[in-house]
């Protein structure tokens, strides 16, 4: 390490004051690291002098930084030895077990040798070096301004104040605590104004606090040289990803991808092609990416950034199994992978396999303590799985004179990652207020979801419809079995059966019907923006009617922050027996609508959606008729724990509802999640 370094050039200048004019030489390759120069030519000046201590000591030390810290160790441990009170060889055993990062084994030595020797500039700077390593950086920070006091004029010193700054400010971040990190970090120009490290670590504190213009602020004043501009290119390009600008992004990344051409730079030149290709990932440009790989792969075979960019690719493209088989090849070169552990949580996750994910996050936090996308990874799985309460109340008016309120009470708790149950009450009251009549129905419901495979879920409920019409009241099963599957990529089928009664309003309730729906749902996605989603249903209801029903839907989305997304609709339902007097059932009923659907951001804690669809309906062989449809809703999130919903709704499509009127709803659904984590949280790590 750069703090172990600086301890050679330290004990370097004191040994050359004492030394004989024919080891100058030698000195000379230990000054410009060539370690293994030194070594050679320290041991043949040993084989004819072998009792020169200066030689013995700069012997042990090139050895050492050469490579072979437990020679070195041996070496001094047998100096040490004969001269039992040498401070220059204790304080040199004392390093080699630095050279060897046993770092442990160090500091009692270090604590020693600084009582015995408290103003001896090298025992306080080698002990400030030691604690930095072992992460003690409170301590460090003591022991290298010691030093520094010690040495005012020592450069050295300075530079290791300058890493255990660095360390200590990374401590900081890692903590989440970014105001103290970035003062630390800042302490660092006192010595080393304008330092190209700090400089990139200020940057990526702002690209961690998606601090954008901060962030570009900074690289820019990284950049003063060329190869230094590129470096900087790829950050900008990175915080224009961040700040949501993808466009910006690949401009920036295809400048950087110019620029790196001009140079030799190996290691430059991959960083360059890897930020170049992510941006085309960010803007979804899937072709030209892979086509860029395949043609990297080629240049850089086996390398882990490749295997990362198709790991990226994979997840964007829906294809999560090729994205789990990259990372793997990454923790195959190197299990301590970053990008390694959490990006196989992600695919682990994208495939639905949470137990999987659970653990390959904790693997990520075991090497990367306090790291704060594997906590925010683990925070997101376990919000999905924290038992919640949610209330939805409601307010509806039609143009027939009907008004109703309803509320629905629902309980989820998810007992593993598997099983999940439900239970809810639902309330609706309804009145005619022409009629006068009124009605009321309580729903009581269970469920209980199981997981049968990844992207297989059964979905099950049970209850009972109790319903209050003047003075008459009934008590109907209510039913609900669905099967959601993914069967390909990108697509996903719903096979349903569902036995419910109608309560839309009191006439209906009255009647006492009940269906039985049997349906499919079908969601096919692509990766250039196009979807197509189909809806078939089956009803047979206990009045001896039936009904069948086909709602299909192609629809592109334009932009994907906000998510805008554009369509056309086509529905059409038919009935066995028109009665028109009781509910809407005509023999054929087609609607064609054009739709807009938005939804995206106001802050980090608000969103927000809109849609409206607009077209043309036709009821059997009447004319023509202009339908309108529109929902909008406001999304706040108090807490991890506590959101809001507020809606509103209106529609005059004749198939809105049983009774084929217009409506009006306006709406609030809260919901907590009543515990800190998921119920079976404690069992996933074991």
């Amino acid at each position: 390490m750069k703090t172990v370094r600086l301890i050679t050039l330290v004990f370097l200048f004191s040994l050359i004051g004492r030394a004989q004019e024919s080891l100058e030489n030698g000195f000379a390759y230990l000054e410009n690291g060539k370690f293994e120069q030194a070594e050679t030519f320290f041991k043949a000046y040993l084989d004819t002098n072998p009792e020169n201590r200066t030689a013995q000591i700069c012997y042990g030390r090139a050895v050492g930084l050469n490579g072979a810290p437990q020679k070195a160790k041996a070496l001094f441990g047998g100096l040490l030895k004969t001269y039992p009170q040498d401070f220059e060889i204790a304080v040199n055993y004392n390093e080699s077990l630095l050279w060897a990062g046993d770092y442990e084994a160090a500091k009692p030595l270090f604590e020693k040798l600084v009582a015995d020797y408290p103003e001896r500039f090298e025992a306080v700077l080698g002990y400030a070096n030691t604690l930095s390593n072992l992460k003690e950086y409170k301590a460090a920070l003591f022991w290298i301004n010691k030093a520094i006091a010690l040495a005012p004029e020592n450069g050295s010193a300075k530079i290791s104040r300058k890493y255990i700054l660095l360390g200590y400010a990374n401590a900081f971040v890692n903590a989440q605590n970014y105001t103290q990190g970035k003062a630390l970090l800042q302490d660092i120009f006192t010595d080393f104004p304008e330092d190209k490290d700090v400089l990139l670590n200020l940057a990526n504190l702002y690209l961690i606090t998606k601090q954008v213009d901060n962030a570009k602020a900074t690289y820019t004043r990284y950049a003063t040289t060329p190869k230094d501009s590129i470096t900087a290119l790829n950050g900008i390009a990175l915080a224009e990803h961040i700040g949501e600008n993808e466009k910006a992004a690949l401009q920036v990344a295809e400048t950087a991808k110019a620029k790196v051409a001009r140079f030799t730079d190996f290691e430059l030149t991959e960083r360059t092609y890897d930020r170049y290709v992510q941006a085309l990932i960010w803007n979804r440009k899937f072709g030209k990416a892979r086509k860029q790989i395949d043609s990297l792969a080629q240049v850089y075979p086996d390398r882990n950034w490749i295997y990362a960019l198709k790991a990226t690719l994979g997840l964007y493209t829906g294809d999560a199994k090729t994205s789990e088989e990259n990372y793997n090849a990454i923790l195959a070169k190197d299990s301590t992978s970053f990008d390694g552990n959490l990006g196989r949580a992600n695919a682990l996750f994208a495939r639905d396999k949470i137990l999987p994910a659970y653990k390959a996050a904790f693997q990520t936090l075991a090497i990367y303590e306090d790291q704060k996308d594997a906590l925010g990874f683990i925070e997101k799985l376990n919000l999905l799985y924290t038992p919640s309460v949610e209330e939805h109340a409601a307010y509806t008016f039609d143009n027939g004179n009907n008004v109703a309120f309803y509320t629905n009470t629902t309980t989820d708790v998810p007992v593993s990652t598997k099983f999940r149950t439900r239970v809810s009450y639902f309330y609706r009251t309804t009145e005619n207020t022409v009629t006068g009549n009124t009605a009321n129905s309580h729903v009581v419901l269970a469920g209980l979801d199981y997981k049968l495979f990844p992207k297989t879920l059964l979905k099950t409920v049970v209850g009972f419809n109790n319903s209050r019409f003047l003075a008459d009241t009934y008590t109907q099963p209510v039913l609900e079995a669905k099967l959601q599957l993914q069967p390909l990529k990108l697509q996903n089928l719903t096979l349903g059966y569902q036995r419910e009664v109608q309560n839309f309003n009191a006439d209906l309730i009255e009647r006492e019907i009940v269906q039985n729906h049997y349906g499919l749902n079908y969601n096919l996605g692509t990766n250039f923006n196009l979807g197509w989603y189909t809806q078939l249903i089956h009803t047979e209801q206990s009045d001896a009617n039936s009904r069948d029903l086909l709602f299909t839907s192609l629809y592109y989305t334009l932009f994907q922050k906000p998510a805008l997304k554009l369509g056309v609709n086509y529905q059409y339902i038919t009935f066995r027996e028109q009665l028109p007097t009781v509910y809407f059932s005509p023999e054929q009923y087609r609607a064609v609508e054009v739709f807009a659907d938005i939804h995206g951001n106001i802050s980090e804690k608000t969103r927000y959606r809109a849609s409206a669809a607009t077209g043309l309906q036709k009821v059997e062989e009447d004319p023509n008729t202009t339908l309108f449809r529109a929902e909008a809703g406001l999304q706040h999130q108090f807490s991890k724990h506590l959101s809001a919903d507020l809606y509103g709704k209106y529609s005059n499509i004749a198939s809105a509802t049983a009774a084929g009127f217009e409506f009006t709803e306006i709406g609030l659904k809260l919901k907590w999640l009543f515990t800190k984590k998921p119920v079976f949280y404690a069992k996933v790590g074991d």
